[in-house]
């Protein structure tokens, strides 16, 4: 559970990070525990007509859409190629924000985020089963 792999350093705690595709395996499964996700630009809302589908185009890039019924509400594409780690940091009013982080020579910045309804577990690795919260 991240509250136990939380580290504490000088009374504050330390995010938890993972490597990129981990994180979307683990999505892939909790999808219907998305509360919101985006970008600076974008921000997608779940709504209870609502549902997201989580696809990969190609080995670099992942879709992430929010759709209704069999019409399409949002996408947002995420170019994982450029993602150097996912970190969240300890829940507020328990949601949990993962963002994907983007760095470069002179900056470092969250590329997308995904509010989630729970903790990451990374003892559940099965890609096939879905949660609902």
């Amino acid at each position: 559970m991240l509250r136990q792999m939380a580290i504490k350093a000088q009374g504050q705690a330390v995010p938890l990070t993972m490597q990129f595709d981990k994180f979307w395996q683990w999505l892939q499964a909790h999808c219907n525990c998305i509360l919101r996700a985006g970008t600076p630009d974008v921000v997608l809302f779940d709504h209870d007509d609502f549902h997201w589908h989580l696809a990969s185009e190609d080995e670099f890039t992942q879709l992430l859409q929010l759709v209704r019924g069999k019409e399409l509400v949002g996408e947002i594409v995420v170019l994982s190629s450029e993602i150097a780690y996912v970190q969240c940091n300890p829940p507020e009013h328990d949601e949990w924000v993962f963002e994907c982080i983007v760095e470069s020579a002179n900056a470092r910045e969250a590329a997308y985020h995904f509010v989630m309804a729970h903790e990451f577990d990374g003892d559940d690795d099965s890609p096939t089963r879905r949660w609902t919260h």
